[in-house]
């Protein structure tokens, strides 16, 4: 078969939609979400976030203000087009009144901006209070990639928060793909937050963690097991972890279900953890046990 029919024969199988093809795409035409605009949305955002550190260094009040103001105003406009991509990516949204809303939307996340600003400062500093080989904030901020986590999350979460679909999810797993870090927007972090390393930590969507709260890398806060409803579907309720302020989970700890870890206790490192724990708790392996092997039998 020559080349050119098999492209031809093939383009026309791939061009035609098909039953599956067409129950998976939104029922609305618009345009869907694009991810190298999303992704233009987050630079924006640390660039305004961490002007000194992602932007060229401006120490007169004047000309450091007008950089911000043209940041703000190109992510203004890039993130009211992308909201209504997102609000007409739900089917029951209206075509006519979406661009609109996505106005609204996007002027209260940029309302919003300054707070989630002073919260990534205080995940900052809590990272370099608990980590020795940190020399100074800024190294914490270029290099860590729970800093990255971080602002997606916060960004992300405040966009979760005004009820658009699809952009948190877009965000958070931009940096889990990135970090290995996996941060459900949907999940509620308080304030000086600190991820030890943060290679392989999940967070799930309604997780509850207080402030000056510290993991390590491994650690799952996630369900223990799923509710449903008559017809079979998973039903959306409470199922992960409330952590309450000034706790620590050690490396490779899942934590699980709907359970309450009190303030001011430790979880060790290797444990699995289904039930609460009062406030002061802490939670270790038992010790390990020496065997000793002869001709072979350890392996």
């Amino acid at each position: 078969m020559k080349a050119s029919e098999v492209l031809k024969k093939n383009i026309e199988i791939l061009s035609s939609h098909t039953v599956k093809e067409d129950s998976f795409v939104p029922g609305s035409h618009a345009p869907l979400p694009n991810i190298e605009t999303v992704k233009q949305i987050i630079s924006l955002c640390k660039t305004i976030i961490f002007t000194d550190y992602f932007y060229k260094r401006q120490p007169e009040e004047q000309i450091r203000q007008y950089y911000i103001g043209v940041n703000v105003e190109s992510l203004y406009s890039l993130l009211k087009e992308q909201i209504a991509c997102g609000l007409l990516f739900n089917s029951d949204e209206d075509e006519q009144q979406a661009p609109q809303k996505a106005v609204e939307m996007a002027l209260s996340f940029i309302d919003r901006l300054p707070e989630v600003k002073r919260m990534l400062y205080t995940d900052v500093e809590a990272m370099f209070e608990n980590d020795p080989a940190a020399n100074n904030y800024g190294e914490v901020i270029f290099c860590y990639p729970v800093v990255n986590a971080m602002t997606h999350y916060r960004i992300a979460h405040e966009l979760h928060v005004l009820g658009i679909p699809v952009l948190p999810r877009i965000i958070t797993e931009l940096a889990h793909s990135k970090t290995g870090i996996d941060i459900h927007p949907g999940a509620i972090i308080g304030e000086y937050f600190s991820i030890d390393h943060g290679t392989g930590v999940v967070i799930g969507e309604t997780a509850i963690i207080g402030n000056h709260v510290t993991l390590y890398q491994g650690v799952t806060l996630g369900a223990k097991s799923f509710k449903y409803d008559e017809e079979g579907h998973m039903v959306n309720c409470p199922r992960h972890p409330i952590i309450e302020d000034y706790v620590t989970v050690y490396s490779n700890s899942s934590v699980l279900g709907r359970i309450t870890l009190g303030h001011h206790s430790i979880v060790g490192g290797n444990i699995w953890l289904t039930h609460s724990i009062p406030p002061h708790t802490k939670i270790l392996q038992s010790k390990a046990i020496d065997v000793s092997f002869s001709d072979g039998l350890g392996i």
